[in-house]
């Protein structure tokens, strides 16, 4: 048997990293809605219980809602094991939760590059190879969701660190891709543009003052063309009922990533003017400052 023998959520087991806010919650919420059992984690215990609680009172089924820092390997083990334990192999493993900063290589902290490659990365590794032979073994088939982002397909100015760990996490899925089809298990690769989540709220930009009026205009301009989590979790959802790997959340990385695998020269120049409209609109820092030169 090849391919994904899933074709619809309702009655599957659904298990969803990051479900406290943003697409997670959303995807959560949506996928009860078609009748899933949702198994949810997320670091943030108290939204996650939110989360939780208001899927339950719509009437859906959240047998299982743990918090669980994912770039803790011990952690999701331990997780992974008591949920297949008592609730049986998942259908559809779910790698949503993630973290973001940015910055040029002079304002990067050498603990922001470790971070970023730890949750957006090792996360999702820790979550696959503690979950998915499981679902192997029970010879089921389902589904394997991994959320990567625009960043892991085209060079978007500084987001090199960023991209380091969502390049890596489009490198896994890639391979299992192929691995997993044998088993009935598919695999989608997401790769959502601007997504209006309290992450883009939170997102730490080295050596930038969120408080300036550049920085303000800059993400102003990105909520309004940003989609809704909503319309992020429809994408994901609608990407698992038809086995498709490649999962877009908005038209625009569609278009730039058709133009870098077709008309390289175009999204060479598209990339040029990315960064330099960047740098223009919001200088950044020379470097970052070493913890030896002080405060």
């Amino acid at each position: 048997m090849f391919g994904s023998r899933l074709r619809t959520l309702s009655g599957a087991k659904v298990f969803i990293t990051g479900a406290a806010s943003g697409i997670g919650r959303s995807t959560s919420l949506q996928a009860s809605l078609e009748g899933a059992q949702v198994f949810l984690t997320d670091r943030n215990a108290a939204l996650l219980e939110t989360t939780a609680r208001e899927i339950r009172d719509a009437g859906g089924s959240v047998p299982f809602a743990q918090a669980a820092d994912i770039s803790v390997y011990d952690d999701v083990r331990a997780l992974a094991d008591q949920l297949t334990a008592e609730h049986g192999p998942m259908d559809v493993v779910m790698n949503i939760a993630g973290i973001s900063s940015w910055g040029t290589v002079q304002a990067l902290r050498h603990e922001q590059w470790r971070k970023l490659v730890d949750v957006n990365l090792m996360g999702p590794i820790h979550v696959i190879e503690s979950l998915v032979p499981p679902m192997i073994e029970a010879g089921r088939g389902g589904h394997l969701v991994n959320v990567s982002s625009a960043a892991g397909i085209i060079g978007m100015p500084w987001h090199a660190a960023y991209s380091a760990s969502k390049f890596g996490l489009r490198g896994v899925s890639e391979v299992l891709r192929f691995d997993l089809r044998k088993h009935g298990i598919g695999v989608s690769l997401v790769c959502p543009g601007g997504v209006a989540t309290p992450l883009t709220e939170t997102v730490e930009i080295a050596g930038v003052d969120r408080t300036s009026k550049a920085f303000e205009k800059l993400h102003a301009r990105f909520r309004k063309r940003a989609v809704t989590p909503e319309e992020a979790a429809a994408s994901i959802l609608d990407g698992v009922r038809r086995n498709r790997y490649w999962v877009y959340t908005s038209n625009d990385i569609r278009a730039i990533h058709f133009l870098q695998r077709h008309f390289s020269p175009g999204y060479v120049l598209a990339m040029r003017l990315m960064n330099y409209g960047a740098n223009r609109a919001l200088p950044a820092v020379g470097r970052a400052r070493r913890p030896e030169e002080g405060a």
